[in-house]
């Protein structure tokens, strides 16, 4: 009777070691396959994490926040608005005041702080622009038409044949490029700011899924194609986040990619399998979830992600390169950005590295609007020989 019952408590234990086992798996599982689906949802949105508490004629008062206290231009969004705040004008307690630049009195209540001050297009920067179709493989894509301003205006000189063509990143929109445009205008180039698949105006791809550039690379193709028809020679790419990603892999597997000339990364998601890792650890998750749905996310749309290791596997074609990205990046490590800098001489890659201080994800246009656009058209113009800074 007692090694029976010695037995039968061994098997109690063992079962009860299975199952509390088994739910971890289950609960490992579970949450790799949510945080695979989120990286694949192209329309996840942040909401609205901040509050606004009070307004007057010239300011807004937050609540105290990480973001909210960012030095710097921003905007100031909400369910139907957006406002323009400049400077923290005052800080005490739980409560954060900010100079109200410009656009409506926000209401009392929850708010988003938008490193994209401006909408809803390049009118809003007092550019004349066209709204046209990129023909993409999925249909025609919305893109913005820039026209450069004319030689010897007054607005700037024309760089002739060079265009620029600008690529939101994960979850965004063109708007994202409204913030460097007039730079760009006033040094001589075309611009033309794409929109690509699962976009809210572009077409779905067939899964609707986002697939994290391994796709999408080939309406950036598209786009390319299109300037090409209509006279550019020399194309500059311009990306935000994982506009990087997408440009990346153009730049490795299309025959297009030996007219780009310059490229402008701004907070470059330039290695996956490290951002996924770095955006588990801000979710305190443990890094092996990251792995779990890295996995996940290949059986789901195939993606190769040591190909979006742009460090130990660079594209097929260099250009010059600026890569802008700041140090308090919780979405895009930073880490990546000087790695690549670093390591750039070897890869004979001619790599320019601008680095920000104490701003988010894509917010070094907004930490200094004028020195980031005198580094941008600075080094385009010293690389392509073209104008000269900007005003």
């Amino acid at each position: 009777m007692r090694t029976s019952s010695t037995s039968a408590a061994t098997v109690r234990r063992a079962a009860s070691a299975a199952a509390v086992t088994g739910a971890v798996a289950g609960a490992a599982l579970g949450t790799g396959w949510y945080y695979s689906s989120v990286l694949l949802d192209p329309r996840s949105r942040a909401g609205f994490p901040e509050r606004v508490l009070a307004t007057t004629a010239g300011s807004v008062v937050l609540a105290r926040s990480r973001l909210c206290a960012q030095p710097g231009v921003w905007g100031l969004r909400w369910d139907g608005g957006l406002a323009v705040l400049g400077p923290v004008l005052e800080q005490e307690g739980d409560r954060v005041v900010r100079q109200r630049r410009e656009g409506p009195r926000p209401p009392v209540g929850p708010a988003v702080i938008d490193a994209g001050p401006f909408d809803p297009d390049p009118a809003a920067r007092g550019l004349a622009f066209a709204e046209v179709a990129v023909q993409t493989p999925l249909g025609p894509a919305p893109a913005w038409d820039v026209r450069a301003p004319e030689r010897g205006g007054a607005d700037g000189v024309c760089a002739e044949g060079v265009w620029a063509i600008h690529v939101h990143g994960r979850g965004g929109s063109r708007r994202e490029a409204l913030r460097i445009l007039p730079a760009l205008h006033r040094l001589g180039l075309r611009q033309l700011v794409i929109s690509y698949r699962n976009d809210d105006t572009a077409p779905d791809g067939p899964d609707r899924r986002c697939h994290l550039g391994d796709t999408e690379w080939q309406d950036l193709d598209a786009a390319v194609g299109y300037a090409l028809e209509r006279g550019a020679e020399k194309i500059v790419l311009v990306g935000w986040s994982m506009g990087a990603a997408v440009s990346g892999a153009f730049l490795d597997r299309s025959p297009r990619a030996a007219h780009v000339a310059a490229v402008v990364w701004d907070a470059p998601l330039l290695d996956w399998h490290a951002t996924l890792r770095s955006q588990a650890a801000n979710r305190y998750l443990p890094p092996a979830l990251a792995g779990l749905a890295s996995r996940f996310t290949t059986c789901r749309i195939g993606i190769d992600f040591d190909r979006f290791d742009l460090v130990r596997r660079p594209p097929a074609v260099r250009p010059p390169t600026l890569l802008v990205h700041s140090d308090a990046d919780s979405a895009v490590p930073v880490s990546v950005s000087r790695e690549l800098a670093a390591a750039a001489p070897g890869l004979d890659w001619p790599v320019r590295y601008l680095e920000v201080a104490g701003v988010e994800h894509t917010g070094s246009w907004n930490a200094d609007p004028q020195a980031y656009s005198d580094a941008v058209t600075g080094f385009l113009g010293e690389t392509l020989g073209i104008g000269g800074r900007d005003r």
